[in-house]
């Protein structure tokens, strides 16, 4: 029985392992390239940026093995391409009580380069400064515009409310959406577009480099890059249009407006909680290309900062997520099995209770879990005091899942910024 499980955890270790591989493989850092093809923005290997005080005149977004052929952009020495030669960039934050990310979010976003940008900030009844602090910056750039959001409509939820009320009043052929705790790169706005225009894309996603500073936020976040990496099959994401596959970052998502207009956009899903992953299939129904791209060059963003705030997050959108009958189970066999399992039996193998071949053989199930893990970890530019934590992180996910799914009225109650959510949409 030992024995059975030892090898049940290390295929299950090992599936998990080659398809990070192989998305790992597909998932390339941005690259801005000038006329000639020459790196100018390097964000593969350290996700560092190069020299950039040569304008490009090409952009050609290095985000998987293809090559692309280059998007032609205009130059203009202030920074701000013009608006004929190159697609306009509209950033839309919506932010509810942000005070104190807000500023730093919509500076950043003011510094891109290589595309003109302008930045709507809706206000989402916030109690704090929020409002203040961005009017205070509109009155210094015309390109920053305060919006205010109506009062909340029934069978919305407050984030599709506000992106769709900010969407509207958007300019920009194409509306990158960004969360108010996200700093975008100077390059960030301008490669998600360039790769949006180079492959056809209607929605173009990245997971942005997660900062983790506390021992909650390292037990709870790295599951969102491990899960993308480590189980959706990328180039199969690629190659197909079916709405399964589409996946997204709600952190940081692209999209074309008129196709965004043209589906509902966040009107489509309005009354769920987990907008990223819907609106990309929402596209996808509609025979529209969605495409997963690599984040850390692009952006930063710090999601959570408390054990606390970081398990009502994920308990929020675990409501349309694994937790369900159907899938839970499933994904708990996968995670439980490859990367728990293995570190129960090597345990076990420690107190005297295993025999040398089976633990022999959970012990190649750890490598794999924790190489892949490593892999993943150095991909995405996180922390590297997270892969032995491992086993616990994949733990704490299930125990959050488990915990929303048989206690759905009352600790998976889905709650967020002072507003509670009826489960399963509108």
């Amino acid at each position: 029985m030992i024995l059975a499980l030892a090898l049940v955890s290390v295929l299950l270790a090992a599936l998990s392992a080659v398809l990070a591989a192989v998305n790992l493989l597909a998932l390339r850092a941005p690259t801005v390239r000038g006329e000639r093809g020459s790196p100018l923005l390097e964000g593969e290997g350290q996700g560092e940026v190069g020299d950039i005080s040569e304008k490009p005149t090409h952009l050609t977004p290095t985000l998987s093995f293809q090559e692309r052929e280059p998007v032609a952009l205009g130059t203009d020495p202030s920074g701000l391409l013009n608006a004929t030669t190159t697609p306009d960039v509209s950033i839309l934050i919506p932010a509810r009580d942000e005070a104190a990310a807000i500023e730093g979010t919509v500076r950043a976003a003011l510094a891109s380069t290589d595309v003109a940008v302008e930045v709507l900030v809706g206000d989402d009844h916030s109690t704090d400064a929020t409002a203040a602090l961005v009017r205070a910056l509109a009155a210094t750039d015309p390109r920053v515009r305060l919006l205010a959001i109506p009062p909340l409509p029934e069978g919305w939820t407050g984030k599709n409310h506000a992106c769709s009320v900010i969407a509207a009043a958007a300019r920009g052929p194409h509306l990158l959406f960004v969360d108010a705790d996200v700093t975008l790169a100077p390059e960030g706005a301008a490669a998600l577009a360039a790769h949006a225009v180079a492959t056809g894309s209607a929605l173009v996603s990245a997971v942005p480099r997660q900062c983790m500073e506390t021992l909650g936020e390292r037990l709870t976040v790295p599951m969102i890059g491990f899960l993308l990496v480590g189980y959706l099959p990328i180039p199969m994401m690629r190659a197909s249009l079916r709405p399964s596959l589409g996946a997204a970052c709600g952190q940081l998502v692209l999209v074309d407006r008129a196709v965004y207009a043209a589906t509902g956009g966040h009107g489509a899903i309005r009354g769920f909680l987990h907008d990223g992953v819907l609106l990309a299939r929402t596209f996808r129904q509609a025979g529209h290309r969605t495409d997963l791209v690599a984040g850390h060059p692009l952006a930063t963003c710090r999601m959570y900062r408390s054990w606390a705030e970081a398990w009502a997050g994920f308990s929020k959108n675990a409501h349309e997520g694994m937790a369900t009958p159907r899938a839970l189970p499933v994904w708990t066999a996968l995670l439980f099995g490859g990367h728990i399992l293995p570190a129960l039996l090597l345990i076990g193998a420690g107190l005297g209770g295993v025999d040398p071949l089976a633990a022999g053989i959970a012990g190649a199930a750890m490598l794999l879990s924790l190489g892949a893990r490593a892999a993943i970890t150095r991909a995405m530019r996180e922390p590297w005091s997270t892969i032995p934590l491992h086993p616990l992180t994949v733990a704490v996910a299930l125990a959050i899942q488990w915990n929303v799914l048989l206690r759905r009225k009352t600790a998976g109650a889905a709650v967020w910024k002072g507003r509670s959510y009826p489960l399963n949409g509108a």
